[in-house]
């Protein structure tokens, strides 16, 4: 196996060079396995795909937080050229722990490979599931963060197909404004690809795929077959309607069969939060809440917290980026304290997050009080947990435990974990987790009493879960390896 070189600079460099060259080799092979066989490649859930070198490389140093070692790209790089010689079927392969995995077993590579993918092997691309219509209606923050990721998620392995949004018309420009908002953001950066308008047909092309924009106020009358659109699951992102009535007035559109709300449910609507109570899911499920951003942030580490070591009770307190519901200057405002300036002002107000984790986690029912500080930051929040536990346990041990999960266990693609002494907010724009544990600031008093913070990316990293939630309802699952 290649290490990393310790010696003279002139060897360094040189290993550098060899490194970034067999990244470059990397990125066509990784490019062909998802355009043709739906093949999406990552390193311990680090996505290669779309990814450039300098991308790919960091992908490989990160193995080191699993195997202690960075995982050279010269083990890697002949792993992916043989894969792409094997006309594999659609599947979700994760080098680092494949390359782990091989490293145990031994032998000869092709061998390997032939015996561990023997299930999709000669598929040549088979396996992803028909296509599945989703529109989205309302095109807000999220509706176009949601946009981006499912346009990027499209080419490979995944069935959903952004067909549509329904939006109000606000003016004679609108088409051109709601395809400038996607190409652009002032946090999230310049969208990845190309949009096109064509004004004649109210349609946005983004990377080749066509958006229908449909112009209505009322759910109910939207017939969405007329645009070649069935059997769609609508995501509303307004957050107009919360509760069955009203969400159900999605249904009564023709060509619509599910809707997905991205805001707390009311009522009997399950509010799923990904990773933890997903198999609350069914396929007779026809109205769904993703919960909100916090509850998605706090739920999974919770769950940890509870199964390790059980939580008598707790409080919340979330310090919040501002929202499009507050004021630029002070004016009227329905909501108290709302109205107050919200880029010169911290303002407390409201949160059912703390109470909506026991939707997710009933064993939380009753256990936990919350409260929220809205902040002058545009993006990324963080949540101070603030547990009196059963079991006793120190800071080492509970960052440990919480670093494991991060990295092997079942919630890894919904808990990060991070011990830097300079990171603050803006570092975790466009997080993919649901949130992040802050290891240096975890808190234990008296063996039983637990401060934890907790960052989460409040609009991507929330959107990253909603988009799991509508891949699970469109039953959009491929095989995972190198099997456990």
């Amino acid at each position: 196996m290649a290490e990393e070189t310790n010696g003279t600079a002139h060897d360094q460099r040189a290993a550098w060079n060899n490194r970034e060259e067999l990244a470059e080799r990397m990125v066509p092979l990784i490019g062909s396995l998802y355009r043709e066989n739906n093949v999406i490649t990552s390193i311990y859930g680090r996505q290669l795909v779309h990814k450039g070198v300098i991308d790919i490389i960091k992908a490989h140093r990160y193995a080191r937080q699993i195997d202690d070692v960075v995982l050279p790209v010269e083990d890697t790089y002949p792993m992916v050229e043989a894969l792409a010689g094997m006309n594999l079927g659609a599947a979700s392969i994760d080098l680092g722990k494949l390359a782990a995995k091989f490293r145990t077993a031994g032998g000869e590579l092709q061998h390997f490979l032939n015996t561990e993918l023997a299930e999709v092997a000669g598929q040549g691309g088979e396996g992803v599931k028909a296509p599945k219509d989703v529109v989205l209606y309302g095109f807000g923050r999220i509706g176009r963060l949601l946009a981006r990721i499912i346009l990027s998620h499209e080419g490979g392995g995944s069935s959903l197909r952004l067909r549509a949004i329904v939006v109000r018309k606000n003016s004679e420009d609108d088409l051109v404004k709601r395809a400038s908002l996607l190409r652009r953001d002032s946090i999230h950066g310049p969208f990845e690809g190309t949009i096109t308008v064509d004004e004649e047909n109210n349609t946005i092309t983004a990377n080749g795929t066509v958006i229908q924009v449909i112009y209505s106020n009322d759910p109910a009358t939207v017939d969405y077959t007329a645009h070649d659109i069935h059997d769609a699951i609508v995501v509303d992102n307004t957050g107009r309607w919360r509760d069955e009535d009203g969400l159900g007035q999605h249904l009564m559109a023709t060509g619509a069969s599910k809707v997905l709300l991205t805001a707390p449910g009311k009522g009997d609507i399950k509010n799923i939060v990904f990773g933890v109570n997903t198999d609350d899911i069914t396929a007779e499920d026809t109205i769904l809440s993703a919960a909100s951003c916090t509850t998605n942030g706090i739920t999974p580490v919770l769950k940890v917290l509870n199964d390790e070591y059980g939580i008598d009770y707790g409080h919340v307190e979330t310090v919040h980026a501002y929202t499009n519901d507050q004021n630029l200057t002070d004016n009227f405002h329905k909501g108290s304290r709302r109205g107050r300036a919200a880029g010169l002002n911290m303002v407390i107000t409201e949160t059912g997050a703390a109470k909506a984790v026991a939707k997710a986690l009933p064993a939380l029912k009753g256990k936990l009080s919350g409260n929220a500080i809205r902040v002058p930051t545009p993006d990324v929040s963080m949540a101070i947990l603030n547990l009196a536990l059963q079991k006793e346990t120190t800071v080492e041990e509970l960052n440990q435990r919480l670093r494991e999960e991060s990295l092997t266990g079942e919630l890894r693609n919904q808990i990060d974990y991070i011990n830097s002494p300079e990171i603050v907010s803006s570092d975790f724009v466009g997080s993919n987790r649901a949130g992040i544990v802050d290891g240096l600031a975890t808190i234990v008093n008296g063996g039983k009493n637990a401060v934890l913070y907790v960052w989460y990316d409040n609009e991507f990293g929330y959107s990253c879960q909603v988009v799991r939630v509508i891949e699970e309802m469109a039953g959009d699952a491929v095989p995972a390896f190198p099997k456990a």
